[in-house]
């Protein structure tokens, strides 16, 4: 049976596949970064900043009641905002062991997004990625 996180990431393989290069690609990322819901300035807190990431990142969890982990999140850099809002896409409103238990590293692979960031970004990448299945494991245990 397929997770609904599972086909969260087909879908954007599917939608990366469809724009070819990586200059639009990179639009694309952007344009999914505006849409994020903004935080209020106490969601940008000490509490909620994700460290390891050159831009400003902050990463809000919120479990709910059925064992699903709603996340928001916001960064100061375009791009950045993007790979929160890819992470969004993937990881909130999903159950905590599902959210545990996914390959992340072979899901940026998967998207490539490993060879086709900088760095700086991709250990950011990595560093929000961290945080979001650590808060998961937390409820998971």
């Amino acid at each position: 049976m397929t997770r609904p996180i599972d086909a969260a990431l087909e879908e954007l393989a599917d939608e990366f596949e469809l724009l070819g290069d990586w200059e639009e690609r990179y639009r694309y990322v952007i344009e999914l970064g505006r849409d994020l819901a903004p935080l209020s300035d106490a969601e940008r807190s000490e509490t909620n900043k994700v460290r390891g990431c050159a831009s400003q990142v902050w990463l809000v969890t919120e479990p709910q009641g059925d064992q699903t982990i709603r996340f928001r999140g916001d960064s100061d850099a375009h791009i950045v905002s993007g790979l929160i809002a890819i992470l969004l896409r993937l990881y909130s409103g999903r159950p905590a062991g599902d959210i545990a238990a996914f390959d992340a590293k072979a899901a940026l692979d998967r998207l490539g997004l490993s060879e086709a960031l900088s760095s700086q970004r991709s250990n950011g990448l990595k560093a929000m990625v961290a945080r979001i299945q650590r808060d998961a494991q937390a409820l998971t245990a």
